[in-house]
């Protein structure tokens, strides 16, 4: 496949990140964590590839990551761990809702409600 057929390499692993529903990139997006005007520059990684943020994920159909270490959730303060599985949680739904959308939509309309602008 040549280089111009690929579709954008996670920084992390070197695999094509194939879709929004595996985009730490979108996630971070529709959550309010990374403007509209830095989605061409900032690099691209699986959700997966990035545990940090991955571990707060707690939805079906996500397979949970356990994160050992300093920054592992469960370290943290429950107060912070329970708002950043909320948010987080709610940011990777949105990206399996914009998936499914029969038609697509401007990516302005991709963040949650709070944070389009």
């Amino acid at each position: 496949m040549a280089k111009c057929d690929q579709g954008y390499l996670c920084d992390i692993c070197g695999e094509e990140v194939e879709g929004i529903t595996e985009s730490d990139l979108y996630l971070r997006f529709v959550t309010g964590q990374l403007p509209a005007e830095r989605l061409l520059g900032t690099p691209e990684r699986h959700i997966r590839c990035n545990p940090i943020e991955a571990q707060f994920i707690q939805a079906a159909g996500f397979s949970p990551v356990q994160l050992e270490g300093a920054f592992s959730k469960d370290l943290l303060d429950k107060d912070d761990v329970q708002a950043r599985t909320a948010l987080l949680t709610r940011g990777w739904l949105r990206l399996q809702q914009i998936a499914a959308l029969p038609e697509p939509i401007p990516v302005a309309d991709y963040p949650l409600d709070e944070f389009r602008t």
